[in-house]
């Protein structure tokens, strides 16, 4: 059996069912707690935490957050659909990548000429 949402390969006894689809797991808890870039509680708590962490500001980033990083330092600026291509990653891991450093207020989207674009902050 496979993801209707993703495509993946399920074993038999690990889908799971939502809203009439049969999903994986992960499939699954994306649909049950999608990424949210503007989340006034989780901004004020990243700032809260980098306040706590005392080394100006520093906070531990994942590696494909730093990648993230990296790329928008060098391009200044990128589609998420060529964001996804060169880190190899799934759009919905992209998606909680970039919103967790949108609540850290280390990037930001923008439009430009009507397509969007993931900048540095």
């Amino acid at each position: 059996m496979n993801c209707q949402r993703c495509g993946d390969r399920i074993e038999s006894g690990e889908e799971r069912e939502h809203f009439g689809r049969t999903l994986c797991e992960d499939c699954y808890m994306d649909a049950l707690s999608p990424a949210r870039t503007c989340d006034p509680w989780a901004i004020h708590s990243a700032r809260n935490l980098t306040d706590q962490s005392g080394a100006e500001g520093q906070v531990d980033l994942n590696e494909v957050q730093q990648r993230i990083l990296a790329i928008l330092d060098e391009t200044g600026g990128i589609e998420p659909a060529h964001l996804i291509e060169r880190l190899q990653v799934k759009p919905t891991d992209l998606e909680r990548e970039i919103a967790a450093l949108r609540h850290m207020e280390k990037l930001r989207g923008e439009l430009r000429d009507g397509r969007r674009f993931v900048c540095l902050w």
